[in-house]
């Protein structure tokens, strides 16, 4: 029998779900959770075979419970089950070594499917995530990235260079560098094409 636990905000969603997974023979739902913190303790207590997880969540989003996970040497295979073909939602999920990345639209039976695939050691991703993926990758800096994700929670150029020890004018350089690698006219711009691209 394969364990699975349910992690989905969207309570009719999960609901949907668990009932028809439950009818397959060979799988049993033994736990759900509508956000990513409780998603991993479920995971971490019970020990399942595998985790059905949707990317934006509360708390903490699939992606972070994945590499989580990941970093605890956990067992447990996840699949990542998003409506979302965004770019850098999939570089992160192959490198938090995700076993599965399918879209919401797919039926039960093939999801089911995809399921026992993962169990004998397979990985199943959606051909149009991975399309999507390859088409641009991620042009900004580690560093580019860490001072755009202080500027996404609203720091000023001053509050970002005191987090990360920069100069202000340092903070200003990376800021305009950022600006003409999204294409974007300001740093608003900048945060929303990251975002929207998942590279944040």
């Amino acid at each position: 029998m394969i364990k699975i636990v349910l992690a989905e905000d969207q309570r009719m969603l999960r609901g949907a779900l668990g009932s028809l997974l439950d009818l397959e023979d060979d799988i049993e739902v033994i736990g759900q959770s509508e956000n990513g913190e409780e998603a991993l303790r479920i995971i971490l207590e019970n020990k399942p075979d595998v985790c059905l997880m949707d990317i934006e969540m509360p708390l903490m989003s699939g992606l972070e419970v994945a590499e989580e996970l990941k970093e605890r040497g956990s067992s447990c295979k996840i699949i990542i089950l998003t409506t979302f073909a965004r770019p850098g939602y999939f570089e992160r999920a192959v490198k938090a070594n995700v076993h599965g990345y399918l879209l919401k639209d797919g039926s039960s039976e093939e999801l089911a499917e995809s399921i026992r695939q993962v169990m004998k050691g397979k990985r199943q991703f959606a051909e149009e995530l991975i399309f999507g993926s390859v088409k641009q990758e991620n042009p900004l800096t580690e560093r580019e990235r860490e001072v755009l994700r202080l500027a996404a929670q609203g720091k000023t150029s001053k509050e970002i260079s005191a987090s990360l020890y920069l100069s202000p004018g340092t903070v200003r350089n990376y800021m305009s560098e950022i600006i003409q690698k999204l294409e974007a006219s300001n740093r608003i711009e900048a945060i929303a094409a990251a975002e929207e691209k998942g590279w944040l």
